[in-house]
């Protein structure tokens, strides 16, 4: 019967390929063996309910090889049709090209760039042993399941993997399985043209347990993939990583070649491999009855482990009910209403958007117990942690206290943000992560996957613009804002004080889409008008009489230069309204005649200005607007002296608000 199930997975899978002539089939043939081990024997899960808290998670990193994913899913009875596996890669099916959280069910990331999957199980692995050190008593493991994740080579030869596996190890992550389908090939040939790396004794040395598989001389040798998993789940304090040795395309004509990575077998090979299979059934996309009733064997053992938890789960409930309440609060994801939280808007003096950041962080952190988050090692610059006081003690996430909400993630941007996902897409927690503005460039594929997955982290990015002064172009952001902006579902807020920055926050935390918080060095001025109308992305901050002259309107620390102007043109009595702008994306979403208020259109004379690319503005300037940004990269020096060399003074907005009245 287990062979027979490997090969409706390798079956199942080649068929829906050479039906929508697309695809990787070579991963499915190799790995079957290891998927059906682990679905079948080791993964706990309710295919009746998909989202049980505690169930085990399974990532396919190597995402391309989704029919692997898709044939799991169909046989092991999450809901997938014969009629979507015939609809592989098709318009609007539920089995797109790769693997797409929300949208297919029991489908645990998106997947396909290469390396993200292996650095968001390594983020589900910490959110379970957070809440595990938060959540369990002696005698009621509440929290208590593992990781698994399969790789091909291209996810390890992608620097990503680097990054998250050394985090993984050196925070001792033992409730994290990663399998590493070793084949030889990627789509250009053999690996050892690129890839020639001892890969055991690269884990080895980051702190993992090493465990091989031959699967070559054994193709179909379950025991051997059993085996290692238990081994693998009786190491505790390291992360393990199984190197099971395949052939890519096992049981076709293509065996062992590149020729079977990405591209359909071809109808005369996919029926030769049905042969040498022994495949007994004659219709495309059938599957023996006795097949699904031995993997619907797993789905009941799930349910009855389902059921014991809930039944611990109400004597934990009597046993610490305090508790119980909280767990269920985080795992719903409920949240107080932080815009009721009257001092998180209390700012006096000029600070940088970076301070104003951590204090309302902090005031958030202690009302909001599932807040988790840190740094790429700038935490001191970013002012991104949380800060014990005498009343809560935060602490590091670390070995012996995964307790601890401050995360620390080392110089790793990339994977720092796709570890984030990965704790976001758990469920139970509230994730942030930190880095300077610039290095969002690193971070940059994740924070897309963020978006696209529709999932809630908060990125602080603070040094944000030619305002980071000496450190030169190399660290000073320009055409990073349009970067972001251009992100579909991604919010981006660039606050002009410490009002708008707990707004922003609160953006944040309320919504489902991620969000960037991009802040300053530099101190800046607390304006009497911000607060939450910063919720609606622009709005006035200072106003005239009557129907403005000109529009001044700019976002974080540029509004400061707007509102000196403003003041300048009023003494030669021409009316300017000041509009901050902190989020283009919620700003958008506001009704027309809303906007019209803010932005009149019979105003033409409109001056925009930011210490970024214009590219985000001609929108707004019109036709006979002035747009003051930066068209090239900055210098190093005081940022003082760079603002006035680059045209961010009250000076040049007059200069540029006349002009455009002139027009």
């Amino acid at each position: 019967m287990k062979q027979l199930t490997i090969n409706a997975i390798r079956i199942l899978s080649a068929e829906a390929i050479q039906k929508a002539n697309s695809g990787h089939p070579g991963l499915p043939l190799g790995s079957a063996p290891i998927a059906y081990t682990i679905f079948q024997k080791f993964l706990k899960f309710n295919n009746n309910d998909p989202k049980w808290d505690d169930r085990d998670r399974f990532v396919l990193s190597a995402g391309h090889g989704s029919m692997l994913d898709y044939s799991l899913l169909y046989l092991y009875g999450f809901g997938l049709t014969k009629e979507d596996l015939m609809n592989f890669r098709q318009l609007g099916s539920k089995t797109p090209g790769h693997p797409e959280y929300g949208h297919t069910v029991g489908i645990e990331t998106t997947t396909g760039p290469l390396g993200q999957g292996i650095a968001n199980a390594v983020g589900m692995a910490v959110a379970e042993a957070h809440l595990a050190a938060t959540f369990n008593r002696e005698g009621f493991p509440v929290v208590d399941h593992y990781t698994y994740a399969l790789c091909g080579d291209g996810c390890l030869e992608e620097g990503i993997s680097y990054e998250a596996c050394s985090f993984a190890g050196t925070h001792e992550l033992g409730k994290l399985i990663l399998f590493y389908d070793d084949n030889d090939i990627t789509i250009e040939g053999n690996t050892d043209i690129t890839f020639k790396e001892d890969v055991g004794a690269r884990f080895a040395a980051q702190g993992w347990q090493v465990l091989n598989v031959d699967l070559v001389q054994n193709p179909d040798d379950v025991c051997l993939i059993a085996a290692a998993i238990r081994l693998a789940k009786a190491e505790k304090k390291k992360p393990s990583v199984i190197i099971c040795k395949t052939k890519i395309g096992y049981g076709t004509p293509l065996e062992g070649s590149h020729k079977c990575h990405g591209s359909p077998l071809g109808v005369e090979n996919l029926q030769k491999t049905k042969e040498k299979l022994g495949w007994p059934c004659a219709e495309p996309f059938e599957v023996p009855a006795e097949v699904l009733a031995h993997t619907a064997e797993a789905g009941a053992r799930g349910a009855e482990k389902e059921k014991a938890w809930k039944e611990m789960f109400a004597e934990y409930e009597k046993a610490y009910p305090e508790l119980a309440k909280a767990y269920k609060a985080a795992m719903a994801g409920e949240m107080v209403d932080l815009s009721k939280v009257d001092d998180l808007f209390a700012f006096e003096k000029p600070m940088a958007t970076r301070q104003t950041s951590a204090v309302v962080l902090n005031k958030i952190g202690a009302l909001v117990p599932s807040l988790i988050g840190g740094s790429a090692d700038l935490a001191p610059s970013n002012l991104s942690d949380l800060k014990n006081t005498d009343k809560i003690t935060y602490g590091d996430f670390a070995p012996g206290n995964y307790a601890g909400r401050n995360m620390h993630f080392g110089i790793r941007e990339h994977a720092m943000a796709a570890i984030t996902n990965g704790m976001q897409l758990h469920g139970g927690l509230k994730c942030y992560c930190s880095t300077f503005f610039i290095f969002s460039d690193y971070c940059k594929h994740a924070i897309r996957l963020s978006a696209l997955m529709n999932i809630p982290v908060v990125y602080i990015l603070t040094h944000d613009s030619i305002g980071v002064g000496e450190d030169g172009p190399t660290h000073e952001p320009v055409e990073q804002l349009i970067a972001l902006r251009s992100i579909p579902n991604m919010k981006v807020y660039r606050p002009a004080d410490g009002k708008e920055t707990a707004a922003a926050w609160i953006s944040a935390l309320t919504g489902t889409a991620p969000t960037a918080l991009v802040l300053t060095r530099q101190n800046l001025p607390q304006y009497a008008a911000s607060g939450l109308a910063a919720l609606k992305g622009g709005y006035v901050l200072e106003d005239c009489e009557g129907t403005p002259d000109v529009l001044l309107i700019a976002s974080g620390s540029e509004v400061e230069q707007c509102v000196g102007a403003k003041a300048e043109l009023a003494k030669e009595g021409i009316k300017a309204r000041v509009i901050s702008m902190p989020c283009f994306e919620e700003y958008e979403k506001q009704p027309d005649e809303y906007k019209e208020s803010i932005m009149p259109s019979g105003v033409k004379a409109r001056v925009c200005v930011e210490a970024g690319s214009p590219y985000s503005w001609y929108k707004y300037a019109g036709d006979k607007g002035e747009i003051i940004a930066m068209n090239t990269f900055g210098a190093s020096g005081p940022a003082n002296l760079l603002f006035k060399k680059f045209g961010f003074t009250v000076e040049n907005v007059v200069e540029k608000a006349k002009k455009s009245l002139a027009k």
